[in-house]
């Protein structure tokens, strides 16, 4: 018997609304707490396109880097991968000077790549504030004001958050958590840019690392307590609450301090976080299995999607340092060697994460195709019923 629920025109309407709703399905599975830096100071990296294929495999949706190359943003277009692109630090003097400035870097470097390339944040500077350039404290404000504004005048400022990530060296102390504060010398500078960043709703982004808190106090750190493992762990009289890793510990220190400014609901987002793999002699912790430990234990920790013991209620997110070794990076041994990636693209150790290999292509298919492939099986089963 033909009804009005199986004409073709209602045949076509209900397939199409099933795979709509298969791409919805496939959205919302992001879990919006894992993201990863891809720094390429190095000159024996896969090519950017294959690094998308590395990414789509892990299931990695979030991603840093420190520039806004072009053969990166184009390699990334129609992937999906959300990308917060990098103002480099030598940028800052002249961004600062005039909006005309960040307009042209804007033209040139974002609006030519989206909607196709999903840039969704600019970072503007890196660990600026703290640091030895007492020039670039005074130029970073200045300088996110006028991305900003160019971003409105484009009509691109509600879609790409303007940021500025900091170094654990804004603190003046931040053991327990509930003590930390800002430093008295960079408050001056802190104090406005925090004030501009909760305007435009923009989150405070920390790089925060246990490794660098251990490799610098191995005597007075247990190592359990800074790679998520058992241990005695922290108690804070003040809010009187225990901390079981130090990760959480250095989220909720810069909630402290932004409380003790007034900044009582600004997010805190994890800018960097990681463990180098590697080492000199005199850099405690720096081994294979402490960093397979640590990466390991914190994408289990942010996969849980909860919050920390200050801020239970504000799901903890963070990028991982680094996608790969980076051989070119200066330093000790440590900083050429935060990869969760070698750089032909198969792991530097196993937490989970599959490399470049033949069977990432199936791999790639299982993981974003499975949805898909279960909501169209079950439209189609309808289909045939509503046929009959």
């Amino acid at each position: 018997m033909i009804t009005k629920f199986s004409s073709p025109f209602f045949l076509w309407l209900l397939l199409l609304s099933c795979v709509l709703f298969s791409h919805a399905l496939a959205d919302k599975a992001f879990t919006g707490t894992y993201g990863v830096n891809y720094g390429r100071i190095a000159d024996n990296l896969p090519p950017p396109e294959s690094v998308v294929t590395l990414l789509k495999a892990a299931k990695i949706k979030n991603i840093r880097i420190y520039d806004s190359d072009h053969q990166v943003l184009m390699a990334f277009k129609g992937s999906g991968i959300e990308i917060v692109v990098g103002l480099p630090n030598e940028f800052l003097k002249d961004m600062s000077v005039a909006e005309d400035r960040a307009m042209s870097w804007i033209k040139e470097n974002v609006e030519p790549f989206i909607p196709g390339t999903k840039i969704r944040g600019i970072a503007v500077g890196n660990e600026i504030l703290g640091g030895t350039d007492i020039e670039l404290w005074e130029a970073l404000l200045p300088a996110a004001r006028n991305v900003y504004s160019a971003l409105q005048k484009l009509g691109l400022a509600k879609d790409i958050q303007v940021s500025s990530p900091h170094s654990e060296a804004v603190f003046a102390n931040s053991y327990p958590p509930s003590s930390c504060t800002f430093k008295d010398d960079v408050m001056p500078y802190m104090r406005p840019l925090l004030q501009f960043f909760s305007q435009i709703g923009s989150p405070f982004f920390i790089n925060a690392y246990p490794f660098l808190a251990y490799k610098n106090d191995p005597q007075h750190i247990d190592i359990n307590y800074a790679l998520f493992q058992k241990s005695p762990g922290i108690y804070d009289a003040k809010t009187k609450l225990h901390y079981d890793n130090m990760f959480d510990a250095q989220v909720d220190a810069a909630y402290a301090a932004l409380e003790k400014v007034g900044y009582t609901k600004m997010e805190v987002i994890v800018s960097e976080t990681g463990w180098a793999s590697r080492g000199d002699e005199n850099e405690a912790g720096a081994t294979l299995k402490n960093a397979r430990t640590y990466n390991k234990n914190l994408r289990k920790r942010l996969l849980k999607k909860k919050g920390t013991p200050y801020r239970p209620k504000m799901v903890v997110r963070a990028y991982i340092f680094a996608l790969f070794n980076e051989n070119l990076k200066p330093g000790p041994t440590s900083e050429r060697n935060f990869g969760l990636f070698k750089p032909d693209g198969s792991i530097a150790y196993d937490i989970g994460f599959t490399g470049l290999k033949p069977s990432s292509a199936t791999s790639l298919h299982k993981g974003i195709g499975s949805s898909f492939v279960m909501v169209f099986t079950t439209c189609a089963a309808i289909l045939l019923l509503l046929a009959l």
